[in-house]
């Protein structure tokens, strides 16, 4: 599977493409592949934390269940500078907050699939990047979503 890794304020990732779409984002190094999708990432993504960029424009795929595909299609919906939080998804999709925050969890493609829009009812949930709820922080700030933030 051909992937790209570059640095970004929170560190290096990686991006994962099959069959011409993004699948994978992962907080680490390691990969050098070059197509056009991944190089479109890496550009896209190093425009987003230029503050240049507010959304993404790349072909994903999510090869998960259903219900893996459901709240990532809910989170892609959420504008830059909003958030959602667990329950307000989980009244949507008719799930329970906590399969949404589990959902969330397993979001293969962090970022692009804004997983750090979603907010617990009271707390700032999880995040899976080093550094986590910080990295989390640090999005929504970047964003001026931060009003959720003291």
């Amino acid at each position: 599977m051909p992937a790209r890794s570059f640095d970004t304020p929170l560190g290096p990732v990686t991006v994962h493409e099959a069959d011409g779409a993004i699948v994978r984002l992962d907080w680490a190094r390691g990969a050098a592949d070059d197509t056009p999708v991944l190089r479109a990432a890496e550009i896209q993504l190093t425009a987003y934390f230029a503050g240049e960029r507010r959304h993404f424009d790349l072909p994903i795929r999510i090869n998960a269940s259903a219900a893996q595909q459901a709240v990532c299609a809910a989170m892609l919906a959420i504008p830059m500078g909003e958030t959602r939080t667990y329950g307000d998804l989980a009244r949507v999709l008719t799930l329970s907050a906590q399969a949404v925050g589990q959902l969330c969890g397993g979001n293969p493609i962090p970022i692009i699939v804004p997983c750090h829009r979603i907010l617990g009812a009271s707390t700032l949930g999880g995040f899976s990047a080093p550094g986590g709820i910080e990295a989390k922080v640090w999005l929504l700030r970047h964003e001026k979503a931060g009003g959720v933030l003291i």
